[in-house]
């Protein structure tokens, strides 16, 4: 037997016997995988190649980040071309292949495909706030400028001159003149829609535009509208009459003397009267005189005084007195009678609007206006196609009228011209169909909610 001379000794763990930082946790590995452990020269490759992919992946992130908060900022566009105004240019109108610009000292045209300008007016010397134009074809486009003053200038553009037309709102005695609110011409120019202000009252007029006599006008005599250049002339504007005047000038007298014929005002519309008590004595003198052989019975019931309206206030104001009260703080700077405003749009011929059978009917031509006035529940429909030997009446009646359950905050129109969006105070939204006159859907927001515009994508 062999006896060592020393008593054996535990060797120290060499470098091989050392826990790798993988197999601290190797107590929580699967016993079943311990034999499928790689050998440490594929292992130490495979941690290189996960070392460098994850490395990529983090590099392609990176640059998914930068590409997408890339296509989040706003793409800078270099303007292509400019043109040189005179003046400060308050904003723009296209039609056809011309850019009309309001200007701070009148109107200018300039066309489009070079940029260059063509045509200026600047007769009268005043600041034109807002511009609209429709072109009319055969070269002609109507204008209507809104100047500083309210007052609406009427222009016909025709071979790179002004035509001046007609001051809509014109009025001899300065105090009584109106100032315009809003204007709105329709598709192709055929009616122009003006809203009007004065001192305690607003309301609106529409105009049928003679555009098929200006085309005539403007075809016959060629050579007049071309000399009617307004930078070549001079004009004086008179206060005392407010007329507008054009002096002796280079032109010849047959190149100067042209005459457009003038629009017609073919609508009335004012605010929608408070409803208020009967002033009739008793219902036979009510059918007498609004008797159009359309009513049956005496009308016993359908007749309202003003006490019964004073009744019926009082029950309301006794009702809810606790939220009167809450309110009144608010209401008593607001007691100024301020002067309504109104949003309308033209309208094509529909199902909803029944023209006469003595009147054509276009399909592209406006038949009617919407009018919904600021705080009012009604949607009111005019007809515009009524008979020329009808007088303009000063408070017309609507056509046809849709109710709704809230004032009507804004409205709007698709491209199509068939589809109508309501908007009311309550937050709700309706989409009407003109054609069939029904509704299609109603969507609801939440109350807290106001909704100010209303637009089709």
């Amino acid at each position: 037997a062999y006896i060592p001379k020393h008593p054996l000794e535990i060797p120290p763990p060499s470098e091989e016997d050392w826990l790798k930082e993988e197999e601290e946790d190797f107590f929580l590995q699967d016993p079943d995988r311990e034999r499928e452990a790689l050998p440490q020269p594929v292992r130490m490759i495979n941690k290189l190649v996960t070392l460098v992919f994850e490395n990529a992946m983090e590099i392609i992130e990176r640059r998914e980040m930068l590409r997408e908060a890339q296509k989040l900022q706003p793409r800078k566009l270099l303007p292509t071309a400019e043109f040189q105004v005179t003046g400060k240019a308050n904003c723009l109108a296209v039609s056809g292949e011309y850019i009309f610009v309001a200007l701070s000292v009148g109107l200018a045209a300039f066309s489009m495909s070079d940029c260059k300008e063509v045509c200026v007016w600047d007769a009268v010397n005043t600041e034109i706030c807002a511009v609209h134009a429709s072109d009319l074809g055969n070269k002609l486009h109507v204008l209507l400028a809104v100047d500083e003053m309210g007052l609406i200038w009427l222009f016909c553009f025709h071979k790179e001159s002004f035509l001046f037309v007609k001051v809509l709102n014109e009025k001899e005695d300065v105090t009584k003149r109106n100032t315009c609110v809003e204007v709105v011409l329709s598709l192709g120019g055929d009616y122009a829609g003006v809203l009007l202000q004065g001192n305690t009252k607003a309301w609106l007029e529409v105009y049928r535009l003679p555009k098929d006599s200006w085309l005539k006008e403007t075809g016959k005599n060629p050579g007049a509208a071309a000399g009617l250049m307004y930078r070549e002339r001079k004009s004086s504007w008179t206060s005392a009459a407010d007329s507008f005047l054009l002096q002796e000038s280079p032109v010849p007298a047959n190149k100067a003397d042209v005459k457009l014929s003038l629009p017609v005002l073919v609508l009335k519309v004012k605010p929608p009267k408070p409803v208020t008590g009967s002033t009739f004595k008793n219902p036979v003198d009510a059918l007498k005189k609004v008797d159009d052989d359309s009513m049956l019975g005496l009308g016993y019931n359908h007749l309202i005084k003003d006490s019964q309206w004073e009744m019926h206030e009082a029950i309301f104001r006794s009702t809810y007195q606790e939220y009167l009260e809450a309110e009144a703080e608010d209401e008593r700077g607001s007691k100024e009678v301020i002067p309504r405003r109104a949003t309308f749009r033209f309208l094509l011929p529909s199902q909803i609007l029944q023209v006469g059978p003595e009147m054509k009917v276009q399909p592209d031509l406006p038949a009617g206006i919407s009018v919904h006035w600021d705080g009012s529940h009604n949607l009111c429909l005019y007809l515009l196609n009524r008979p020329l030997r009808e007088k303009v009446d000063s408070d017309a009646k609507p056509d046809v009228v849709w109710p709704c359950a809230a004032p009507i905050a804004c409205s709007a129109v698709s491209s199509c011209f068939r589809y109508l969006a309501l908007a009311c105070e309550d937050a709700t939204i309706t989409i009407w169909d003109k054609h069939l006159g029904s509704p299609l859907s109603v969507a609801a927001i939440l109350e807290e909610r106001l909704i100010r515009s209303v637009h089709f994508l």
